[in-house]
């Protein structure tokens, strides 16, 4: 799970509450019409915008900002250099365990075609296309919600055109005017929190989240691939290591 995300969207939200109720409360700050003409506005354009199968997909996406966990590239490096020492002392078919005790399907997948033999080049072909599946899944799902982080504002300035005209429209209420003009901002006000509490910062949140997916599948995949072709565990792991800069300290045997 992701803490750092949890973290900053409570706080976010903790924060604008605490200064509302200082200043008022949180009544006047709740108008369904609002609510409606910006998030309805903000899904039907981001609807108008992507297609039906990559909306829907966000939702997916969307989980990896919470509860997906992503296991540390050392970690990762020193797991294929046991795998690797057992294949090279007991072969190929000594790594049936392993394939048994991953957690991750890719490495799995990856491990089980080294174990059925199949070629070098078929097997990197298939992990490739998955690196490149899973890289423009998590690349949509950043465009998507870096849109809607457009839309969200946007929509809000509508929802307060449209409160501006049904006041002006009547004027002859001068005591009408405050409350009709607070209504027509607060629209203004929830596409803002939605861009830039939600919207944004998810969408960074999911480049950064691919970049570092990408590196641990890269890594996995010459790491499957060193073993497939029986190179040396310690010439695996120099490789390897690029990945992780000069602060890896490298296994010792």
């Amino acid at each position: 799970m992701d803490i750092a995300t949890i973290i900053g969207i409570v706080a976010g939200m903790a924060a604008i509450c605490v200064t509302i109720l200082l200043g008022s409360g949180l009544g006047l700050f709740i108008n369904i019409p609002s609510i409606m003409v910006v998030v309805g506005g903000t899904v039907a354009a981001t609807f108008v915008a992507y297609p039906l199968k990559e909306v829907i997909g966000i939702i997916k996406v969307t989980m990896r900002l919470f509860i997906f966990k992503l296991e540390k590239p050392e970690d990762i490096i020193k797991n294929l250099v046991e795998i690797s020492n057992k294949a090279r002392k007991g072969g190929l078919l000594s790594i049936e365990g392993d394939i048994k005790n991953t957690s991750d399907p890719y490495l799995a997948k990856a491990l089980q075609m080294t174990v059925d033999g199949v070629k070098t080049g078929d097997i990197a072909a298939i992990m490739q296309s998955k690196m490149t599946l899973t890289k423009k899944d998590l690349k949509t799902g950043a465009s998507i919600f870096s849109s809607m982080g457009t839309f969200a504002p946007a929509f809000g300035m509508v929802g307060t055109l449209i409160g501006l005209v049904q006041m002006l429209a009547n004027l002859d209420d001068p005591s009408t005017i405050g409350p009709k003009m607070a209504v027509a901002m607060i629209t203004t006000f929830y596409g803002a929190v939605l861009a830039n509490l939600f919207f944004i910062p998810m969408s960074g949140k999911l480049k950064i989240r691919c970049d570092e997916e990408i590196t641990n599948m890269n890594i996995i995949y010459e790491g499957v691939i060193s073993i497939r072709e029986g190179e040396h565990p310690r010439l695996m792991e120099d490789k390897l290591s690029v990945y992780l800069g000069p602060n890896y300290t490298p296994t010792e045997g």
